[in-house]
């Protein structure tokens, strides 16, 4: 077929844009071109093509159907659609079919199969229409045309409006036509449920998308590739930006290919159903997103070439749709055949770090399960988990902690069965203890020749060491906004940078794109000012570490502190947050414990009833209960019903403001949420995931507010800059550094090689028995007799530390390296252990400043300048460090250098002879105020020039406190200002360091 053709003077037109869009799908992927008089404007059909489509691929249905209604069987199909269509909606149609009295079934779309074992299916796949119109005329009431509308067998499923940059009209215009001039009421084609399933407004360069047309309250969300790390689309050679929708580029096949698009009509599109206050329902058709429909391609494709024994990792914004994209990946996996027609995974496991599960992903995922148990969610004990997987369930949706009890210790991979693990939230905890007990339940490895001439406590260790490594039966897909070093490491895969996710959805895309909200757009800090006496005359001698705890808790926790801050919250909610989105905006106020979220409640509550006001609700969010002042709390005793209650409570009119402390601030998807106000220190991922609530975006919502009473913009910033981009390591940890940790582990004279191997033969040889439990604990025993008598305080908490991160460097990195080593995993059995009896570290005796101790004299809070635009711009990123901390913070190249400028210059003016080993000693002064956890959370979470003056002062009365007994480096220490002042420089460097990074 010829390309269509226009005359040169509307080659800028909306027109050309137009043809060629309708041209490329004719050309390229196989549709149909229909003469818009095709469309019968009463019904919204095609009913032509619905004819053709029954006729070719169901002739003994078109007989029955001739034979009971002669000379009316067109007429008879299309009303019957029609009416199916009202009752039932487009895409049950589609999916599901019709039958016609009398018990004719006829099919209407045929989906590609999972495996070519029924060569008519794939006739009938074949045989489907791909239709598509232009400048459709689709009203009875008025000559509206839509630019372009596409068909299945003669049932429209989309429509689109085509706009023109060159004529300076843009997607925006096509979705404001859609809002103003395309009002769905009493119009087959725009009836939601009833008529298309998606709507598309785009130019050449831009996409977006809606289910629902809602008139002026349409809401649009963006359908585009990305380009270069943010918005919009890439340049394509010779073609428009938008050519990925007709036209296959590189290993992608277009989205309207025939392929692609059956697929997002038989396993993408969903239902969403979600029960509002006053128990209606409200109804979501949802169509994939590019960056979903993306991801679960790219995955399939990769399974299908590669088989089982991959990794995967898929960074996806907070608020991107996660969950739908997992239950869209398990659905697709759990039924992929290979070229052979042999399923790839016999079952797809979910697994989640959180307790309750996910009651979202559990039904996102049921609701494309037809079949009775195709779908397992455990929601019981391992024994449940167990005869799941003994019982082949396709897909199985559990927590990760099931798969560390006894009930599943007996089950072994004995059938080579292949699994897909999808992990929600992967982040350190799915690299541990649990992540092995994983392994060993599913993984299918095996000895090699020369491995099985070994004895039988050698290859047992083998098998152990192997299974927490890659297994050839054993993928893994990992999803996460916010990798840690770890996570990608284990799960991502090695790039030109280093590891990287296999699928990016960055945080800027989606805030460029308008899909999520900017949450640093409008920020807003406090500083509190506190002036304290003493309330008793004497002075005791008081633990420093314990008594700014408590001092700190006294201000935090006095009423008039509590009452000021409780008053700005209120005002601030009433003035700014709550007009907006018609009076239905929410808060949450961020809390530091269960305690402090009692109390702000309690202080909030106060406030508005003083006040009389009316349009102000709290509710508060804690887990458990707590006594206070001998009062006991519960959330449901404090909120008055249940706490599973507590989100569709606060979805409703009654309630706008919400007190958390822990609870909530992950996971919680709240689109009402404008405000948040925050009284915790806040780091790292958690700061990213609690910020994270506010970003979904809602009808007329279009900006946020914080407050924040106990950080700074520039640490919010740095909290948020390594995730802001695609994640990225500076390098990739060091594997032999778990050497390291166990030559300075066996330097401490507290192991002993003997007693290990005994442990390790009884330990495997004891099935488990309780009557080897005192033997294995004896045997383990002389090592702490020998840590209590020969080491002291200081000596002992080394241990301790470089104990723990050997046994967490090791658990993480003999799943990305296949170690070899028989002895490391003896030492790790042997250690854990070990780590277990070991005594606890002694708290220091002395007295403890009490309450009554003090006395507020004032308390002031005073806002910081005006809100701040923090936004991050779009270079801003921040790499993550690979694992190098254990117990001590080794030295950078550049701080080595400055070590040896210090010591050398020191020397030069004094005459002596100083080492790097004298000077290192300091580092002990250093780790003594990071083991404080006061000093380390100062350290981690304030800006260093505040901390700066006052870290100098505690090194100094430390150092001189450690080296009392040392006069030559004390005097060292103390004389030289110019030494010292570059050493504390050096010191504080590493503190900040060290306090931020840790294995």
């Amino acid at each position: 077929m010829p390309s269509p053709t226009i005359s040169a003077q509307k080659l800028h037109t909306e027109e050309a844009v137009e043809l060629h869009f309708v041209d490329q799908l004719v050309t390229r992927q196989g549709w149909r071109e229909r003469p818009y008089t095709a469309f019968d404007r009463k019904t919204a059909l095609d009913p032509e093509m619905i004819e053709e489509y029954v006729r070719t691929t169901q002739p003994d249905a078109w007989k029955k159907l001739s034979d009971q209604y002669p000379g009316k069987e067109r007429e008879t199909l299309t009303r019957q659609v029609e009416e199916r269509l009202k009752s039932v909606g487009t895409l049950e149609v589609l999916r599901q079919g019709i039958t016609i009295v009398p018990g004719i079934k006829i099919t209407l779309c045929t989906f590609k199969p999972a495996s070519g074992l029924n060569p008519a299916t794939l006739r009938a796949y074949e045989g489907n229409i791909l239709g598509v119109m232009r400048q459709v005329r689709y009203s009875l009431r008025s000559e509206n045309a839509i630019d372009v509308v596409l068909f299945i067998n003669g049932i429209p499923f989309s429509t689109l409006e085509l706009k023109n940059t060159l004529t300076g009209s843009t997607y925006q215009a096509a979705e404001k036509q859609y809002r103003k001039d395309r009002a769905p009421n009493g119009e087959p084609l725009l009836t939601f449920k009833r008529g298309a399933l998606v709507h598309f407004a785009l130019d050449q360069d831009n996409v977006s998308m809606t289910t629902q047309l809602n008139n002026g309250k349409t809401r649009f969300l963006p359908f585009n590739r990305g380009r270069d790390g943010g918005a919009g689309n890439p340049d394509v050679e010779d073609e428009f930006r938008i050519a990925y929708l007709y036209r296959d580029i590189g290993a992608r096949k277009a989205v309207f290919s025939r392929e692609v698009l059956l697929g997002i009509l038989h396993r993408f599109v969903l239902v969403d159903e979600v029960e509002q206050p006053g128990g209606q329902v409200k109804r979501t058709t949802i169509w994939p997103r590019f960056q979903q429909l993306d991801a679960v391609r790219m995955l399939i494709q990769d399974a299908k070439a590669n088989g089982a024994g991959q990794n995967y990792l898929f960074q996806h914004s907070a608020g991107s749709g996660k969950s739908n994209t997992i239950a869209w990946a398990a659905h697709h996996l759990a039924t992929l055949h290979d070229d052979n027609d042999q399923a790839i995974f016999d079952t797809v496991i979910v697994v989640t770090d959180r307790v309750v599960l996910d009651r979202q992903l559990q039904q996102t995922i049921k609701s494309f399960a037809q079949t009775e148990g195709y779908v397992k969610p455990i929601d019981g004990t391992s024994r449940q988990l167990k005869k799941a997987i003994e019982d082949g369930a396709k897909i199985i949706i559990s927590t990760i902690h099931k798969f560390s009890t006894d009930q599943l210790s007996v089950l072994k991979n004995e059938n080579h069965k292949r699994f897909a693990i999808i992990i929600d939230e992967a982040h350190s905890s799915q690299s541990g203890k649990h992540a092995d007990s994983m392994a060993r339940v599913l993984a299918d490895g095996e000895l090699t020749e020369e491995e099985k001439e070994f004895d039988a406590t050698e290859q047992a260790l083998l098998e152990l060491q192997r299974l927490r490594g890659p297994q050839a039966n054993l993928s893994y897909l990992a999803f996460t906004a916010t990798p840690k070093n770890v996570t990608l490491e284990r799960f991502g895969r090695v790039g030109e940078n280093g590891p990287e996710p296999f699928h990016l959805y960055s945080m800027r895309q989606a805030v460029e794109e308008g899909f999520i909200l900017d949450v640093l757009r409008n920020y807003q800090t406090y500083k509190s000012y506190a002036k304290l006496e003493k309330a008793i005359d004497e002075d005791p001698e008081l633990l420093e570490r314990k008594s700014s705890r408590k001092v700190a808790r006294f201000i935090d926790f006095h009423e008039t502190s509590m009452a000021q801050k409780a008053e700005v919250i209120v005002e601030h909610f009433r003035r700014h947050a709550l007009p907006e989105l018609s009076g239905q905006a929410k808060a949450m106020v961020v809390t530091s414990s269960r305690e402090h979220a009692i109390k702000t409640h309690q202080a909030i509550t106060k406030y508005i009833t003083d006040n009389g006001y009316t349009d102000v609700t709290s509710l508060v969010a804690f887990s458990g209960e707590i006594t206070i002042d001998g009062q006991p709390y519960t959330e449901p005793g404090i909120n008055g019903f249940a706490e599973t209650e507590l989100p569709r409570q606060f979805d409703g009119q009654t309630y706008n403001v919400l007190v958390v402390a822990e609870k909530y601030q992950t996971g919680f998807d709240q689109p009402k949420l404008v405000a948040m106000y925050i009284d915790r220190r806040l780091s790292g991922l958690q700061a990213v995931q609690t910020l994270a609530r506010l970003n979904r975006i809602y009808p007329s919502k279009n900006r946020t507010y914080i407050l924040d009473f106990r950080n700074t913009v520039e640490e919010i910033q740095a909290a948020f800059k390594p995730y802001y981009n695609v994640t990225q390591l500076e390098d990739i940890s060091d594997p032999n550094q778990v050497y390291n940790l166990e030559a300075r582990l066996k330097a401490f004279g507290v192991l002993d090689a003997t007693e290990i191997d005994r442990f390790v033969t009884r330990f495997l040889q004891s099935s488990k028995r309780a009557d080897e439990r005192p033997v294995l604990e004896g045997i383990v025993r002389q090592a702490v007799t020998r840590f209590n008598e020969n080491l002291n305080d200081d000596d002992q908490e080394e241990f301790r530390q470089v104990l723990a991160s050997f046994l967490r460097f090791y658990s993480f990195i003999a799943q990305v390296v296949d170690l070899g080593d028989t002895d490391l995993e003896k030492l790790h059995l042997y250690g854990t252990w070990l780590k277990r009896i070991l005594p606890t570290r002694q708290a220091p005796q002395g007295g403890d400043v009490t309450d009554d101790m003090l006395e507020m004299a004032a308390f002031r809070l005073q806002k910081e300048g005006e809100e701040q635009d923090a936004s991050l711009g779009k270079d801003d990123n921040q790499a993550l460090s690979p694992i190098d901390r254990f117990g001590a913070n080794p030295y950078t190249e550049e701080e080595s250098k400055t070590l040896t400028e210090i010591i050398t210059s020191f020397n030069a003016r004094h005459g002596t002879e100083f080492s790097e080993e004298d000077y290192i000693r300091f580092e002990a002064v250093n780790n003594d105020i990071l083991d404080d956890d006061v000093w380390a959370e100062m350290l981690r979470n304030n800006d260093p020039r505040d901390v700066r003056p006052r870290f100098d002062a505690e090194f100094m009365r430390r150092a001189i406190q450690a080296f009392q007994r040392d006069n030559a480096m004390r005097n060292a220490f103390m004389q030289d200002q110019e030494a010292r002042n570059m050493l504390m420089g050096l010191m504080f460097q590493r503190a900040v360091r060290g306090a931020g990074r840790a294995a």
